[in-house]
């Protein structure tokens, strides 16, 4: 029998399933599906959507806005615009497996290669800018990309301003490592050396985009995470409204966490600690489940004990790909299928029986 406050799920003698083989949930609203919310930036996220796309068709993407790398902070810098990276990798995620999906998601993640301003330049960060231009509306022009990909979901920014991250460090000068030190951009927080305490957003206590707000107080289900921990997942409880609604809602909450620390940002940190700095962030905010690779969890005791801080049960699932692995050794990738098995067993198991409202 699993211990109280933790359960082993494990695919068919450890092989993922095949293709198609998760079918979407039915709720009890007269054979509606269940309304899914998932949270996040980056790979983090779009792995989550990858997953979630399989079974469920309504599923909506709250995507952070605080890059300031790479493309998106060219054209943050240049144009004053949100920076579009993390919302282009979301849509991009949502694409099918059909052609069409697959083609188009290969157009908007493609880079431009060139010894020109165009250089590392992504066609859908120029795509979803051009449309921000021409329509004046954020929502709007996402739906509309969204709308021409084919993509199974809706992706939408957490804030309409574009937001820079602020992080204390505590040993960011090798030579001083107790000492507490600012540092500011998304970017330098990411690969920044010594210990991340804390983070906060430039400007403070920014407007939340009222479709994401609506989105999670309508949710059945919300999922925070996968991601970077600092730079991608706590960020959205820092937009209060947002924050208020996640606390509000009737959903259910799952955190997905992380396969490895990623190095720099979370360097050394274990599953538990990734809990315990979202509490630190969020201590009103519950969760009813947290996902955790099994083979990435070396002390479950210790996990399970910080999930009973947020309210939560912990359930381990072979969710990583084989193959790809981290600086610190383990699996770095999540494999689509297998998340997705694991989301649809929780999604099943701790759903309410009857009408999911």
């Amino acid at each position: 029998m699993p211990r109280k406050g933790l359960r082993h799920r494990r695919a068919a003698e450890g092989q993922p399933r095949s293709r198609g083989t998760v079918r979407p949930l039915r709720g009890g609203r007269r054979g509606a599906q269940p309304k899914v919310v998932a949270l996040g930036g980056g790979m983090g996220l779009s792995a989550s959507l990858t997953a979630l796309r399989r079974i469920t068709g309504d599923l909506t993407a709250v995507v952070t806005v605080a890059d300031d790398g790479g493309s998106s902070g060219r054209l943050r810098d240049e144009l004053g615009v949100l920076p579009p990276g993390d919302l282009r990798k979301a849509l991009a995620a949502l694409c099918g497996d059909d052609e069409w999906g697959r083609t188009w998601s290969e157009v908007v993640q493609h880079r431009f290669t060139s010894e020109g301003a165009l250089h590392d330049h992504a066609v859908g960060n120029l795509l979803i800018v051009a449309l921000w231009e021409q329509l004046g509306d954020h929502v709007r022009a996402l739906d509309l990309v969204g709308k021409l990909l084919g993509a199974h979901g809706r992706v939408l920014p957490m804030s309409a301003v574009p937001l820079e991250l602020e992080a204390l460090v505590r040993g960011h000068r090798p030579d001083r490592p107790d000492e507490l030190s600012r540092v500011r951009g998304q970017a330098a927080v990411a690969l920044t050396p010594g210990e991340v305490r804390q983070v906060v957003l430039v400007p403070h206590d920014p407007p939340a985009v009222p479709e994401a707000v609506e989105a999670v107080l309508d949710a059945d289900w919300v999922v925070l995470g996968p991601g970077s921990w600092f730079s991608s997942v706590i960020p959205h409880l820092l937009v209060p409204e947002l924050l208020d609604a996640l606390v509000a809602t009737r959903a259910r909450r799952v955190l997905s966490l992380n396969l490895a620390p990623q190095p720099g940002e979370t360097d050394g940190f274990s599953p538990q600690r990734h809990v315990e700095v979202l509490v630190q962030h969020a201590p009103k905010l519950a969760f009813d489940v947290v996902l955790a690779d099994r083979a990435a969890v070396p002390d479950q005791e210790s996990l399970c004990r910080a999930a009973e801080r947020l309210g939560a049960e912990v359930e381990l699932a072979p969710v990583a790909a084989r193959g790809d692995t981290s600086p610190q050794g383990g699996s770095s990738r999540h494999d689509p299928e297998l998340l997705a098995a694991a989301y649809d067993r929780i999604f099943r198991m701790h759903g309410r029986i009857g009408p999911w409202r």
